[in-house]
């Protein structure tokens, strides 16, 4: 879908230039008709370096030559109309003309090359993204689940939030966190914490025990492979692990200092706070017997809303912060996918397009039977 839309964006793109093109060529006419209708003393033949400038600006290097050789070839019109080719006038015009429209189609081929190399990077950028946050199954089992990243980064389309989900026996396994700070170094984090969610999916740990896993691997990241920098040996990753079990109208969880989830369930919005919460992943080497799983309700008609904390944090020009509660309270839908969109572009609306961190969202919905 989003390669239809670049391609269609391109074709636009063409047809745009190619009715952008009748401005120079009407420079062009424009001013050898009214030179050569004008006294000798007149001269409006440098007006016509006006017409590969202004091609260049939407246009690729080939129509800007094209251009601009069309324009020279009406300043030699004009020259031999007026006097003769052999005048100094004439000849330093049509000179001049000459080495500026190489010049300015020497300058849009450079940008070109450059814009198609930075084309490339991007591409390249966009494939890593999205092997490293790969978009969760609109389906599984009897589970619908929807989502929606809003990175902070420019041009990023990821960042430190990070979410996942893998099957394990008689169940759903899912995680969602948040990396502290953002850019490069967090998302360096959160590809450690998801590429030790999915590696460990064959082992068939407890959710404790997967916990424990996922603490051991960031706390050994930070610790290995900070070379002394204090922000990286700051840095801590806050986590919901859960399952959703098949065939039980539950979710099992444990949670180490993240935001709670938002059940909806008959209009009725509640959070799903635990008793103890863990220790955030990262500050130390934990262990299995540090985590206490906690057992929700989670039947077919309920939406269970997962979030990071850039959801909440978002705040509007008054200062406000983005009231999710409410948000969600007043959805009457259970569809997660458009509540994701909904919440989504409300969100941005709420904050004004522009976000101080990242934000991530995963709906659940459980179908009253197997698809």
């Amino acid at each position: 879908m989003r390669v239809w839309h670049g391609l269609t964006r391109l074709g636009r793109s063409r047809h745009l230039s190619h009715g952008l093109v009748a401005v120079p060529l009407a420079i062009i006419v424009a001013v050898t008709v009214i030179d050569i209708n004008a006294p000798t003393t007149i001269h409006l033949g440098p007006f016509l370096v006006a017409a590969p400038a202004i091609t260049a600006s939407f246009a690729g290097a080939g129509l800007t030559g094209a251009v601009g050789a069309l324009a020279v070839a009406a300043q030699v019109v004009i020259g031999h109309l007026h006097g003769g080719l052999s005048t100094p006038n004439h000849q330093a015009q049509i000179a001049a003309l000459i080495v500026i429209s190489v010049l300015v189609t020497a300058f849009r081929y450079a940008r070109d090359r450059h814009l198609r190399k930075l084309s490339r990077v991007q591409s390249v950028a966009v494939g890593a993204q999205k092997v490293l946050l790969r978009p969760l199954p609109h389906r599984i089992g009897r589970l619908r689940i929807a989502s929606a990243y809003i990175s902070a980064e420019a041009e990023a389309q990821i960042g430190g939030d990070l979410y996942a989900a893998v099957p394990v026996p008689g169940a759903t396994r899912l995680v969602v966190g948040d990396v502290r700070g953002k850019g490069l170094a967090a998302i360096g984090e959160a590809a450690v914490l998801i590429g030790a969610f999915r590696g460990s999916a064959y082992r068939n740990l407890s959710l404790p025990g997967i916990a424990a896993h996922l603490g051991n691997s960031v706390y050994w990241n930070i610790v290995h492979l900070a070379d002394g920098d204090p922000h990286a040996e700051e840095s801590f990753v806050t986590a919901l692990v859960l399952d959703v079990p098949e065939d039980s109208p539950s979710i099992r969880m444990v949670n180490c200092g993240h935001p709670p989830p938002l059940l909806l369930r008959a209009d009725k919005v509640s959070t799903l706070e635990v008793s103890d919460p863990a220790l955030p992943l990262g500050l130390r080497a934990p262990s299995e017997s540090e985590y206490e799983v906690e057992t929700f309700g989670f039947a077919p008609g309920d939406l269970l809303l997962l979030y990071t904390d850039g959801v909440i944090e978002a705040r509007n020009r008054a200062g406000a912060f983005y009231p999710l509660i409410d948000r969600v309270a007043s959805w009457n839908e259970a569809d997660p996918l458009r509540l994701v969109q909904h919440l989504r572009d409300d969100l941005l609306q709420y904050a004004g397009g522009n976000l101080g961190d990242d934000a991530a969202m995963v709906a659940i919905a459980r179908s009253p039977e197997r698809p």
